[in-house]
């Protein structure tokens, strides 16, 4: 009798995976026995989440269409496709806004998760079971005063998901968008331009989400039986009730 050949383990791609949410994600996955493959302009902060759980790391620059076609040409198989890049540029009114952060966060969260989607969705499509789980926020579901340029981008990309959802319904492709409040990460610091002590303030007497509180509920998605899709979680801390109320301790 012949043996069988061992089916080799699921891949999945996490974006913007150098720190924070992203990285967690990694570390997670391959806990849960996928093989990971993880993306991120800072290529030596990637390396180094990459080599202690055996992930391969790969440049990516999701604003960059010529990065995402090379990243994804370095992915023959797929069946989770993690969208973490993106962020948050400033907190002014639309007053004074600066197109230039906007345009930023348009490309990074709309235009990367749709290139990277779009890229992928072959090999996720012929795994059998794949599984786009794209990072939103709770600024897809609540609008808040500075925040038009950050609304507006997780709103589209919110608008995305659903659409994709949509189109794929009857393919072997699940769709999840997760929406986190408050997570301690560097996103805060990164928004404010690494203002420390502005960023330190965002999380000031409250008890914030940790990056791996939010990869907890990535892997959960990920790992639910094909014939389950959970379209949206939201998950806040227990200090947080949308996005304009946070209990703070004195």
């Amino acid at each position: 009798m012949t043996a069988q050949a061992p089916v080799p383990a699921p891949v999945a791609v996490v974006t913007g995976a150098s720190s924070g949410i992203g990285a967690a994600t990694a570390r997670q996955l391959v806990a849960a026995g996928f093989e990971v493959v993880v993306g991120a302009r800072r290529l030596d902060r990637l390396r180094d989440v990459a080599a202690p759980i055996g992930a391969r790391a790969l440049p990516l620059d999701v604003t960059d269409p010529a990065s995402v076609e090379a990243f994804c040409a370095e992915v023959p198989r797929c069946a989770v496709l993690v969208n973490n890049a993106g962020g948050a540029l400033g907190l002014e009114p639309v007053a004074s806004a600066d197109e230039e952060a906007w345009r930023w966060m348009y490309e990074a969260n709309v235009l990367g998760v749709a290139r990277m989607t779009r890229a992928l969705l072959p090999a996720l499509e012929a795994s059998g079971d794949g599984q786009v789980i794209t990072i939103g926020s709770i600024a897809a579901h609540e609008a808040y005063a500075g925040g038009a340029g950050y609304n507006a981008a997780k709103f589209g990309v919110r608008a995305v998901m659903q659409v994709l959802r949509a189109e794929l319904l009857g393919r072997p492709v699940r769709v999840c968008q997760i929406d986190p409040g408050m997570v301690d990460t560097e996103f805060s610091r990164v928004r404010f331009a690494g203002d420390e002590h502005r960023a330190a303030q965002v999380y000031a007497g409250m008890t914030p989400l940790s990056a791996d509180d939010v990869a907890a509920c990535v892997v959960f998605a990920a790992t639910r039986p094909p014939h389950v899709n959970l379209d949206s979680i939201v998950v806040t801390a227990r200090d947080q009730l949308g996005t304009r109320q946070v209990h703070r301790r004195a």
